[in-house]
């Protein structure tokens, strides 16, 4: 059995002790026996029906009747009382059956109800019992414990159990149990425990609870369990402990539970509960533990939970509570654990927390808190955990962390924190967990604990260099030291697996120098993330013995280098951004069969890349196509995301999408973009691209493309925004695209396309914005027309195109301004005659002019294949 199950068991110890008392007293087959035959009868019968309980190695193989030839009628084989698990009083009667694992597999339809009228205890826990529980339980008017619990039963709670007026304990938990609560259970006046948790129970609960006087343990948590709390529990002033955790409860808290005076836990978390929590509860001077956490629970802390002296533990996290902390928390002396988060809280921290001496967990994340951290929490020194983090907590850190010896847990991220962290910073502590991410913090990069294994200080004003020393925390995985103002180059030992990190992230720094090249192959770098730095050289090709690399972000460099195609044997690259660099050549890739088999994102854009587009690289981006029809994806998670004990690390990166530049705080585990613009790309689009069925971005803009947009794309049915444009694309826009039905963003403009814009389904949604700059397209949402035929007078063959292309230009560019003044001149000449020399200069000019339109023209059609 699990941990789970036995910290589930604890409080039920006492009840388990009742059959203990009794198998003291009364040994199992010790007693001669002389048990009614109807008893055994009744016990072999139940027996016969198991599955599998015929072989003699079965844990009910001693029960057998005696040999016919037995002569001996007070032998304890003629009588149950010597079977395994049965246990009889003075009288030989059975009392009790003990079969707790015992590896029963089968129903209790056979069960002797009526046959053992004097039986008190029945346990049957953890076996393979299925089936429904009879209704002729009741006929066991003597039970006072029944455990049926962890079994596979199913149905219903039968009414006729509100018959049984001597039982003491109930457990019927980890079944399958269905239906509501039989408002007979409210019959059991001498009822001590109703354990009906991790079943499938449902409907609201009966009031007639409120009449078990003697309940002392509810456990109702894990069910389907609706409606209200009845205001009847109130009245069970033996109650200690209530569980209804998980449930779908509405309503609010009674305030009657202020009359449970015994009560020492209450644990309602996971329901749907309004309304404000009860000052009533601060009555219950035996709590210990307070349980309210993920509910819908509004209004102020009660300052009368400062009265629960011997509250430990206080969980009322994921609420809706507002207003400021009571001071009078500052009066729970026994308080261990504290967790007020995901609240709406506000005001300042109360500097009376600073006389919780034995407290060891402080969490009151994600609030509106303001106000500096109190200096009095420096004096608790048996702290394990404080999480401060989203408020709104102003001004210095006011106490040094290394009077905290058992400190293994701070996190003080995304507040408005400022001053210098401590010179010493945290070198002489034993933190494992550092998160000071998205604050105001200035000054030097304080050294972490050499037990650190997650660092964060993101998003400061942190500055200057980072020290070799950083590598004393040799368990370090997480280091995260992007968005400050850090110069310098990067410490060799950061990169040669003389520390086992899983993620470096050095982006938006002053960072210089050549990346280091001693990637060793014990590595176990995820993410490692150089963006926006000023590094210089070529990247390391040592990188390839990353193996289980993730994310390459090393964008915004000035990184000179032909494309990096041996990376494409990393196994599980899925994030690949080289974007504006000094990158430079063709894309040539070798002829091998997988070349990034996970790649999911590939931004090379804005470098220096030629040549054609690589059709034998996208014929291979397995990770761009969809997985086979029936296959289970890989990832299952939403988010890239590093989980380590209870802290995570998720992804981020910058795309360019839909036009502009976007900062992915998460990146989706679906999400799938290529971006090879802004480079010199040239030639075709090829087919290849409609493969690349996950794609949802695809930005070729920016570069010297040709020909035609292949129909191909038109398979590309997860695209969200396609960028062709700023290109020499020509030809028509395929129909093919209208079937994009999730295309929210098209750009093709400042291309050479023609024709006219089609209107089919998609396509028809975008403005002019998506096709302006192609002079030869025409139609809705474009205000232009089709273009006009040539003029006829310029065309002597109509097939002669480009001819007539010819004499449109040249010809009419000669004609626009010679006709003016030659007819003007022609018209003198011939009216005058005068002056002679002009009017024959005249004559032999046009003679040499129509001579060389002639010999021009036929040069013209020989050129473009005119006949």
């Amino acid at each position: 059995m699990g941990s789970t199950k036995l910290e589930a068991l604890v409080p039920l110890l006492p009840s388990f002790a009742l059959f203990t008392v009794l198998s003291l007293i009364i040994p199992r087959g010790l007693i001669p026996a002389c048990a009614s035959t109807l008893e055994a009868q009744g016990l072999l019968k139940w027996k016969s029906s198991l599955q599998n309980q015929s072989q003699s190695t079965s844990s009910l193989s001693s029960w057998t009747l005696p040999p016919q030839n037995a002569t001996d009628s007070n032998s304890m084989a003629v009588n149950p009382c010597g079977w395994y698990g049965i246990s009889c009083n003075l009288a030989r009667s059975v009392i009790g059956i003990n079969l707790t694992s015992s590896n029963i597999r089968g129903t209790l339809s056979e069960f002797p109800f009526s046959s053992l009228p004097r039986l008190t205890y029945i346990d049957l826990y953890m076996n393979e019992l299925f089936g429904y529980l009879s209704p002729e339980v009741c006929l066991l008017t003597n039970l006072a414990y029944l455990d049926l619990s962890f079994n596979r039963l199913s149905g219903i709670i039968p009414r006729e159990i509100g018959k049984l007026a001597k039982l003491e304990v109930l457990h019927l938990f980890s079944n399958e149990l269905n239906g509501s609560i039989p408002d007979e259970i409210g019959q059991l006046p001498l009822l001590k425990e109703l354990v009906l948790f991790a079943n499938q129970l449902d409907g609201s609960l009966p009031s007639s609870l409120g009449n078990l006087s003697s309940l002392a343990r509810l456990y109702i948590h894990n069910n389907s369990f609706s409606g209200s709390i009845p205001l009847e529990i109130g009245n069970l002033t033996n109650l200690e402990e209530i569980h209804m955790a998980n449930n779908f409860l509405t309503g609010p808290i009674p305030p009657t539970f202020g009359k449970l005076m015994k009560l020492t836990e209450l644990r309602a978390c996971h329901n749907e509960l309004t309304g404000s929590i009860p000052p009533e509860l601060g009555n219950l001077k035996l709590l210990q533990r307070l349980r309210l956490y993920h509910n819908n629970l509004t209004g102020s802390i009660p300052s009368t939970l400062g009265n629960l002296t011997e509250l430990y533990l206080l969980f009322i996290y994921e609420n809706q509570l507002s207003g400021s902390i009571p001071d009078e928390l500052g009066n729970l002396q026994a308080m261990v654990d504290l967790e007020l988060s995901l609240n709406q809280l506000t005001g300042p921290i109360p500097p009376s927390l600073g006389n919780l001496t034995v407290l060891q967990h402080l969490i009151l994340r994600a609030n509106q808190l303001s106000g500096s951290i109190p200096g009095s929490l420096g004096s608790l020194r048996a702290m394990v955990t404080l999480y401060l983090d989203t408020n709104e907590l102003t001004g210095p850190i006011p106490f040094s962390f290394s009077n905290w010896t058992d400190l293994l847990n701070l996190s003080l991220s995304n507040n408005q924190l400022s001053g210098r962290l401590p010179i010493e910073g945290f070198s002489n502590t034993s933190l494992s967990v550092i998160r000071l991410s998205n604050n105001k913090f200035e000054g030097p990069l304080p050294l972490p604990s050499p037990s650190t294994y997650y660092y964060s200080v993101a998003f400061n004003n942190i500055e200057g260099k980072i020290s070799s020393s950083m590598c004393i925390a040799t368990n370090l995985l997480f280091l995260i030291l992007s968005n400050n103002s850090l110069t310098g180059s990067l410490p060799e030992c950061l990169s040669n697996g003389s520390i086992g990190l899983w993620i470096l992230n050095l982006g938006m720094n002053r960072l210089s120098g050549t990346i280091p090249g001693r990637f060793s192959l014990q590595s176990s770098l995820r993410t490692l993330d150089l963006s926006q730095n000023q590094f210089e050289g070529t990247l390391p090709r040592s990188l390839v013995n990353c193996k289980s690399l993730e994310v390459l972000d090393c964008s915004n460099n000035k990184i000179e280098d032909n494309f990096p195609a041996w990376l494409g044997t990393l196994p599980e690259l899925k994030v690949l951004i080289l974007r504006s660099n000094n990158f430079k050549g063709h894309l040539d890739f070798p002829r091998v069969a997988q070349l990034f088999p996970k790649l999911r994102i590939l931004d090379l854009s804005d470098n220096y890349f030629a040549g054609t587009l690589p059709a034998n690289l996208i014929a291979k981006l397995q990770g761009m196509m969809n997985a086979q029809v029936g296959q289970e994806p890989q990832d299952k998670s939403l988010y890239m995301r590093r989980t380590f004990g209870k802290v995570s690390y998720e992804d981020s990166g910058k795309v360019i999408m839909k036009g502009n530049e976007i900062q992915l705080v998460r990146i989706l585990t679906i999400f799938t973009t290529l971006d090879l613009s802004h480079n010199f790309f040239e030639g075709n689009i090829p087919d290849v691209f409609g493969l690349l069925h996950s794609l949802i971005g695809l930005n070729l803009s920016h570069n010297h493309l040709m020909g035609s947009i292949p129909p191909t794309l038109g398979n590309l049915t997860n695209l969200e925004w396609l960028d062709l444009s700023s290109n020499k694309l020509s030809g028509t826009i395929p129909r093919e695209l209208g079937d994009l039905a999730f295309l929210g963003y098209l750009n093709l403009s400042k291309n050479q396309l023609t024709g006219r814009i089609p209107q089919d389904k998609q396509l028809s949604t975008f403005t002019s914005d998506s096709y302006r700059g192609n002079l030869g397209l025409y139609g809705i949402p474009l205000q232009n027309t089709p273009p006009p035929p040539p003029p006829s007078f310029f065309q002597e063959d109509s097939t002669k195109e480009y001819a007539s292309w010819f004499d449109r230009k040249a010809m009419g560019i000669g004609y626009a301004s010679g006709i003016v003044i030659g007819i003007s001149i022609a018209y003198i000449s011939r009216e005058t005659g005068r002056p002679k020399w002009l009017a024959s200069k005249m004559r032999k000019m046009e003679a040499r002019g129509a001579k060389w339109m002639k010999k021009t023209k036929r040069k013209a059609i020989k050129f473009h294949g005119g006949r």
